[in-house]
């Protein structure tokens, strides 16, 4: 992890923590879901700056090292956004093409030499909503996109109302229910039985009178493919950042209302699916899937299939998930 360069940005009037590495003219960034850190793509920013790529992720405010939101009680998803933004701004990230011609007018021949600055986006878990959004936005910004898990479809309210009581996003929302229950264990219990919770393959649902961290039994091991150090890792970021911060907005935040006509995402887009993924067991979304809906809202879409990868298949198969961007990056620049 040593190439891996670490900086404050003050964006926004917060200050984010960054990670970055790679010095291609081409720049990835990737934004995280919950309950992660930059730390997450740790593997796959390694990999793209040794493809060429300028790597770069931060801590979501609210999250790691990252400075909370000024005021909690305005924390939304608008935010992930516009911060997203500030980042490519204060990269001075365009996605621009400088011409030059020379006319060899005996010949009648033009060349062009086309100088790119492009942006890729790489979203996990509700990470790729601010990503999608961001290019329905500003479409023109943005070269390709890949999300890991999360196909976009249009918001609509109530979309969990067929879920029970006791699932775990319904939990979260209802206030003091998260804090009382997490305030039983110390933050590493807390964050390491979220993680097994979500590498499982069923949605986290807990009966009426029990709470979502009484899912895990103690004696469950952590997923083989997360290390003590990366257990520590997390951990010691959960102590410093805590856990209502970064819960505020995709769980408890204000959710505006989608404004955004014929919402189709029209960059590239690779979507990138652990088979074992507990979120295709939400209602209507491998349906939304396999029957070719999700199309009509992402015109230009390839899909792969990890069959054994969970709902952190970035960390459980990076290997297979590195070489799976890398296509898909370079594709795209030899397109353009």
């Amino acid at each position: 992890m040593d190439q891996i360069q670490h900086k404050h940005v003050n964006i926004r009037g917060v200050k984010l923590h960054i990670a970055e590495t790679g010095t291609g003219s081409s720049v990835v960034i990737f934004i995280h879901g919950f309950p992660e850190i930059w730390y997450s793509w740790r593997h796959q920013m390694i990999a793209v700056a040794n493809g060429g790529y300028h790597a770069i992720a931060p801590d979501l405010r609210g999250y790691g090292l990252s400075e909370h939101h000024p005021d909690l009680e305005k924390a939304s998803f608008d935010d992930f956004v516009e911060d997203t933004i500030a980042i490519l701004d204060y990269f001075q990230i365009e996605k621009v093409a400088i011409l030059h011609c020379i006319n060899f007018s005996r010949a009648l021949a033009m060349y062009y030499f086309w100088c790119h600055y492009q942006a890729f986006l790489v979203g996990k878990d509700f990470g790729s909503w601010p990503v999608y959004l961001l290019s329905l936005l500003q479409p023109t910004r943005i070269s390709g996109i890949i999300s890991l898990g999360v196909p976009f479809f249009p918001p609509r309210p109530l979309r969990y109302k067929d879920l029970p009581e006791g699932f775990y996003i319904h939990r979260w929302k209802e206030p003091g229910r998260a804090e009382a229950d997490f305030s039983r264990f110390d933050v590493k219990t807390v964050w390491r039985n979220i993680y097994i919770l979500f590498s499982r393959n069923e949605i986290p649902i807990a009966d009426k009178d029990k709470e979502i961290m009484d899912l895990v039994d103690p004696s469950n091991p952590i997923p083989s493919w997360l290390s003590s150090e990366d257990l520590a890792i997390y951990a010691k970021s959960y102590e410093k950042s805590g856990f209502d911060s970064p819960m505020r907005a995709p769980y408890k935040g204000l959710h505006r209302e989608f404004t955004i006509r014929n919402p189709v995402v029209k960059a590239p887009v690779l979507l990138i699916i652990g088979g074992q993924d507990y979120f295709l067991k939400f209602p209507g979304i491998e349906d939304y899937l396999t029957s070719g809906k999700v199309r009509e809202y992402m015109s230009d879409l390839q899909i792969k299939t990890l069959p054994e990868g969970s709902h952190f298949v970035q960390e459980q198969f990076p290997d297979q998930v590195n070489q799976l961007i890398i296509d898909f990056l370079d594709k795209q620049v030899r397109s353009s």
